[in-house]
């Protein structure tokens, strides 16, 4: 009997042992998660007691006030004077060919000697060049009296007052060309285009 409650007496202590190692694991288990909950407690404080005290930022206001009135409200419209609308000037570069277009340049359509094609000697002519200062000739159809008193410029060094034309029946047209006073169309007639 005895040894019984000998056997007994160390199990009790053993049991109490184990329970006070528990209770001592509990407690530094309950002191490190206070620790935690403090430490979250401090990082994060309530969110609902975060938004009581903040005040509005001007972000929110901005926003509120453009949802009342609207984005557009402070634009200013362009006042337009005119009733037709003209597209706005834009960049436009010359043009830089990498090649020709064309191998040879075409000559030009009328040069001074395609305009003038011949004096006139004709008896109408001669009384032309005598009575009244003016030269005749037959010059190209096409040919203007702008390119007609130039043309005479470059091969005759001739003045003209006047360049009158007209288109004969046969197709071909007769220019009219009357000097200054200062030249004599006689002088002309026999010096440079030797006709008489």
């Amino acid at each position: 009997m005895p040894e019984k409650s000998k056997d007994k007496k160390p199990e009790a202590e053993k049991a109490g042992k184990a329970d006070k190692a528990g209770k001592a694991d509990k407690s530094t288990k309950s002191d490190k998660a206070g620790k935690s909950g403090a430490a979250k407690s401090k990082k994060s404080p309530d969110p609902k007691a975060s938004k009581t005290k903040t005040k509005p930022s001007a972000k929110a206001n901005q926003a509120a006030k453009s949802a009342l009135h609207g984005t557009k409200s402070g634009k200013i419209q362009k006042i337009r004077n005119s009733t037709t609308f003209h597209r706005p000037k834009t960049l436009r570069l010359s043009r830089s060919p990498k090649y020709p277009r064309k191998s040879i340049p075409s000559e030009p359509a009328l040069d001074q000697h395609k305009i003038i094609l011949h004096p006139l000697n004709t008896e109408s002519a001669m009384k032309k060049i005598e009575e009244n200062n003016t030269l005749v000739f037959v010059v190209d159809v096409r040919a203007n009296k702008y390119q007609i008193k130039q043309s005479l410029k470059k091969l005759y060094d001739i003045d003209c007052v006047r360049v009158n034309t007209l288109i004969r029946p046969d197709g071909k047209k007769k220019a009219f060309v009357r000097l200054h006073t200062d030249q004599d169309a006689l002088d002309v007639a026999a010096s440079k285009l030797a006709i008489v």
